[in-house]
């Protein structure tokens, strides 16, 4: 699905782990957060925003019975945890922005060269000829 609203894309990581990304303005899980990241595994999911985390285990995920005749007895946001603040974090952007400033005041070491910029744009070309091709397409390294 690809549209100005809403798309997906699919990467084979290490070890033949299958991800699914979405990148949505008009769906999010809770839609309570500007932004969400949803992980499913075979033991549980998670749901990650800006603020806050959910989890649920396995264990806990609820098994209804489809029965349009009754109400569902579920509540589903209720098998969900939320994962407690162990740390504040300072705004991701924020931090950046600072990096690169110290990196061109003082020459201190920054992390993004021009490379790792080149293979972000690689990855986001990459990615838009595989929806384009419906097809996997490999990522070969990019050489300085």
């Amino acid at each position: 699905m690809h549209s100005r609203r809403h798309g997906v894309r699919y990467i084979e990581l290490d070890g033949g782990i299958v991800a699914q990304i979405n990148s949505s303005w008009s769906f999010r899980v809770y839609r309570d957060e500007l932004f969400s990241l949803q992980v499913d595994g075979t033991l549980g999911s998670a749901v990650a925003g800006l603020r806050e985390c959910r989890t649920q285990h396995r264990v806990n995920t609820p098994r209804p019975v489809w029965n349009p005749d009754i109400d569902n007895p579920f509540r589903f946001r209720e098998h969900w945890q939320d994962v407690p603040d162990n740390q504040t974090f300072e705004n991701g952007f924020k931090a950046q922005w600072e990096l690169f400033l110290k990196h061109i005041a003082d020459d201190a070491p920054f992390p993004h060269d021009f490379l790792e910029g080149a293979r972000g744009v690689q990855l986001a070309e990459l990615g838009l000829k595989s929806w384009q091709e419906r097809r996997w397409i490999d990522v070969p390294e990019l050489g300085a």
